[in-house]
């Protein structure tokens, strides 16, 4: 880029006594909102129907699952606070897989994670715009063109405060967070509250609880898919808490044990508060189980419920564009994405450029209406990814054991994690072969088509570098001085 023509983004960037780099302003309490906020979303409102389905309606079992998946995410995410106390970069787990594993395997993930995350985040905005809109339609289906066009200026919003603003997006976080443990709250009170008064016809589902027929291994690891879906992401904290966390070597730790537990707690009362009330197929055969819930118990306020999932996927939505912006500033300052995207605005000092990058992209995904298909052919990489990140904790242990760790998880639990997604990814494969998978696999190989160009020969063409200096202009952006965490 020409010099004359960022003379004022480096005047702009001299006047400031501080470094141009992302700043630690998230503390305990906030990034315990996050993490909950996060994981929260509209998978505990719908996918107990799932998880009992795959359970083959053995309630046993399905609470047996929910409570596994709670231990199988609390044990993610401590594996996660290692590598997050021991390498505080943006980015998550593709820093990690970097790091330890190299390049190529780190450029297969951000590929995928460009179009898969932006995906879920489009599915987000059209499940929040399909509750929201609810109370309004009654039984009466919403337009189309309505949830779409709200899907997108929710998405569009929440991109903009999310470029502007770190503390703001952490109050709307707050904000969302407390309404849908609220609305959790309520049903929770609601199942506990029949269950003491003990009758008959709500303690029947409870007696002999794994009577019912067993499920094979490639139904339990569906049944898990299902469970933890709803339990979000373990590597939540690692995309932003590390870099823009205040004391993150305690933090870090101490928001994953009193986040996730809370969760798990609130997991098991929802769903026991379910089964109190419906019976295992009525819950199988509800769209939205919290919806059917509200009706049978709440009927005069049931509406409350649709509002409340609404707010709850929007908290949830929140994070994710928070957390995938960070990914593709991450992913730009290894030389994975153009060098656009890991500029931030000389005003805010946030990642701009890469939360407008992620936004366009899950905008378009609001085209399709079969959304939920195409995320669910990538869910089997989400865990495959998980599984080279705790590999690449063990590596990182064995080849660079002098690392300062001010936080280290029990070795065998990164083992444990390993043999986990290994089990979810290859059980269905081996078990309940679709061709969904093998798509989702060319996808992900199909990466190697750009990173051998323009990553490993680093091919490069001039226009790009115009490009890049008007967008910086109009923009007004500039690089960000590289962090050390050697």
């Amino acid at each position: 880029m020409g010099k004359g023509k960022h003379d004022y983004l480096n005047e702009v960037r001299s006047n400031e006594n501080d470094k141009m780099q992302l700043k630690r302003t998230i503390g305990y309490f906030d990034g315990v909102n996050f993490i909950i906020g996060a994981i929260v979303g509209a998978g505990i409102f719908v996918s107990p129907t799932g998880v009992l389905k795959y359970s083959l309606l053995n309630v046993g079992v399905a609470l047996s699952i929910w409570s596994a998946c709670g231990v199988i995410s609390l044990m993610g995410a401590l594996c996660y606070a290692e590598l997050g106390t021991a390498l505080p970069l943006s980015g998550g787990e593709y820093s990690h897989i970097k790091r330890a594993l190299g390049s190529l395997p780190a450029f297969i993930f951000i590929w995928t994670a460009m179009f898969t995350k932006p995906a879920s985040n489009a599915t987000r905005a059209l499940l929040f715009a399909e509750y929201a809109t609810q109370p309004f339609y009654g039984i009466c289906p919403a337009p189309e063109l309505l949830k779409k066009c709200l899907a997108l200026t929710v998405l569009w919003s929440l991109g903009i405060l999310n470029g502007r603003s770190v503390k703001m997006a952490t109050w709307v976080q707050t904000v969302f967070t407390v309404l849908k443990m609220m609305a959790l709250s309520v049903i929770s009170i609601g199942g506990i509250v029949l269950l003491v008064r003990g009758r008959k016809e709500n303690l029947v589902r409870f007696e002999n609880a794994f009577s019912s027929e067993i499920p094979d291994a490639s139904q339990i690891a569906e049944a898990f898919f299902q469970g933890l879906y709803a339990y979000g992401v373990n590597n939540f904290l690692n995309y932003i808490l590390s870099e823009e966390m205040i004391n993150p070597s305690r933090n870090i730790p101490l928001t994953v044990m009193t986040a996730i537990p809370a969760v798990t707690l609130f997991y098991l009362l929802v769903n026991i508060s379910y089964l109190t009330v419906l019976t295992p197929k009525e819950i199988v055969s509800s769209v939205a189980v919290a919806v059917t819930w509200a009706d049978r118990v709440i009927p005069s306020v049931a509406w409350v419920i649709p509002l409340s999932v609404a707010a709850s996927i929007f908290g949830a939505l929140n994070s994710s564009m928070f957390t995938l912006g960070r990914l593709s500033y991450a992913g730009s300052q290894s030389g994975h994405l153009p060098v656009l995207i890991s500029m931030l605005n000389v005003h805010y000092w946030t990642p701009a450029p890469a939360m407008i990058f992620s936004t366009i992209i899950a905008s378009i995904f609001i085209i399709p209406a079969d959304l939920i298909t195409l995320t669910n052919y990538f869910g089997f990489s989400v865990w495959l990814m998980i599984g080279l990140t705790c590999a690449s904790l063990i590596v990182l242990r064995y080849r660079e054991p002098n690392l300062q760790r001010p936080y280290k998880v029990f070795l065998p639990v990164a083992f444990a994690m390993v043999a986990v997604s290994l089990f979810l990814v290859l059980a269905p494969i081996v078990w309940s072969p679709k061709v969904q998978y093998i798509y989702a696999l060319l996808f992900m190989l199909g990466g190697l088509l750009v990173y051998l160009p323009f990553v490993h020969f680093k091919l490069h063409f001039d226009f790009v570098d115009k490009i890049t200096c008007y967008l910086q202009l109009l923009l007004e952006v500039s690089p960000a001085e590289a962090v050390d965490h050697s």
